[in-house]
């Protein structure tokens, strides 16, 4: 990882996972020893799967240990740049980009695809509830463990134990939507808005897989209002994002009962992060959210 991020500058670092190094033209992702062997083919067939709807990056160069791969960049501000934009005509500027992913979306979803475009969906892995489910108890399994000898952690450990059973309640409890191509970590800083006619840019397709519509959307839902509760965004703008998601949602048939669980199982991964005061944010507003269950 020195060797490459001598390149350029280091964005993104998640210890011995994968770091990510923005240079000239291009983006650097350093894995552990093959860890970029599925990433590569990812990337690969989604330049296949997603042919006209959206702009993906080109792979420029993988390593030979296949611990590096090197992308294209794709020009233009990303939706999360676009939100912070200060100025006359930035609030219309969001808007159209919201429309643009949100058209694109739709025609993605529910477009007819071709023999090799259906081939390379069918070869995707499955993520139903019980894999997510499984994953989440994972995560938190993890926390506690690391926690367990801190005494002052004993309510936390307490509220994420029953919130994730909740969670884990709500996401098995109804019956899930269709199996649907899925990008797998979808928020705004993975969407670029070329100008002009160029389909939205859409990046990091490691998590790719079939799941449920109401994943990604919900994912993307909940980056927007943890931008709008930490003062990242304003309210006028959240609006408009929002509203785009839950008309994408809308249009591609969602059950709202799956948005919303699928919602919750991201609240409790943005409680499990390391970042100060993400785990406190989080938990109450899985309170608010079961408490607004009560009340319905």
């Amino acid at each position: 990882m020195r060797e490459e991020a001598q390149k350029g500058e280091l964005i993104s670092y998640w210890p011995s996972r994968q770091a990510v190094v923005r240079a000239d033209g291009c983006y650097i992702k350093i894995f552990g020893p093959g860890g970029a062997v599925v990433p590569a083919e990812r990337c690969a067939q989604m330049d296949v799967l997603l042919d006209g709807n959206f702009t993906t990056p080109r792979m420029l160069r993988q390593s030979s240990r296949a611990d590096v791969i090197v992308f294209s960049a794709i020009a233009g501000p990303t939706l999360n740049e676009l939100g912070r934009e200060q100025g006359a005509g930035c609030d219309e500027a969001f808007a159209r980009a919201w429309e643009k992913w949100s058209r694109a979306w739709v025609a993605e979803l529910n477009g007819s695809r071709g023999p090799a475009a259906q081939s390379v969906l069918d070869s995707l892995p499955l993520r139903p509830p019980q894999w997510e489910v499984t994953k989440m108890w994972r995560r938190v399994d993890d926390w506690l463990r690391h926690n367990e000898n801190v005494p002052e952690l004993s309510s936390q450990r307490d509220a994420l134990r029953a919130a994730a059973e909740r969670v884990a309640t709500n996401l098995l409890r109804t019956a899930p939507d269709p199996m649907v191509w899925a990008h797998g970590d979808l928020y705004d800083r993975q969407i670029i808005v070329p100008d002009g006619d160029i389909p939205p840019g859409l990046l990091d397709f490691d998590s790719t897989a079939r799941h449920e519509a109401a994943r990604d959307l919900a994912g993307l839902d909940v980056r927007l209002e943890l931008h709008l509760r930490n003062n990242r965004m304003t309210r006028a703008r959240y609006l408009t994002a929002h509203t785009q998601v839950l008309a994408v949602a809308e249009e591609l048939h969602v059950s709202p009962v799956r948005f919303d669980a699928y919602s919750d199982v991201i609240w409790l991964r943005v409680a499990l992060s390391p970042l100060p005061g993400r785990f406190s944010l989080a938990i109450a507003v899985l309170a608010e959210r079961a408490a607004q269950e009560l009340r319905q």
